[in-house]
């Protein structure tokens, strides 16, 4: 690349928190959404763990690993849920609102693996809309889930909707 050319602004989504400086925003890309209360939590193996780089398709268990939508081309592997949880901050106090769940295999040894990338991000919207869709969630998963959410800020689990505790029961 020529050192004097200027460099092309690539086009890209840009994820723009509501803070003061950046709600100053206008034009171009204005319609941003809003992720400062949503987080992605993976669980493998039994274990829940708040995983910030699943936001990007590059959590911990994702790193490395090549996915495709065709679920036959995956040789064995084990099962992953990533599970969007959003966040309240109501006059009463914080709870958590909407939790959604979503499915992926991973194959390590062969590096690869198999997730509806489309999913994902519908599921992101509908926790971020205060949805609770957990289907597929087996017990030792609700279990870990809602372990690591009373662990992370019990008052938080306590504020929360009888639906959202009752989502995690069984």
């Amino acid at each position: 690349m020529d050192e004097n050319q200027p460099s092309k602004k690539s086009m890209s989504l840009n994820i723009v928190s509501s803070s003061a400086k950046s709600s100053k925003h206008k034009g171009f890309g204005s319609g941003a959404i809003n992720l400062n209360n949503v987080s992605p939590i993976i669980i493998d193996h039994g274990e829940a763990k708040i995983d910030v780089g699943a936001m990007h398709a590059k959590s911990k268990v994702e790193k490395g690993i090549k996915f495709t939508t065709n679920r036959e081309e995956l040789n064995g592997g084990r099962q992953v849920w990533l599970v969007w949880v959003a966040v309240d901050k109501l006059a009463e106090g914080v709870n958590y609102a909407g939790a959604t769940a979503c499915e992926m295999w991973i194959n390590e040894e062969e590096k690869k693996g198999w997730k509806i990338l489309a999913e994902h991000v519908n599921k992101l919207d509908y926790a971020i809309k205060r949805r609770i869709m957990l289907e597929g969630l087996g017990t030792e998963e609700k279990a870990a889930l809602k372990k690591l959410l009373v662990a992370h800020n019990e008052e938080w689990w306590n504020q929360s909707s009888e639906e959202f505790k009752s989502a995690l029961e069984g």
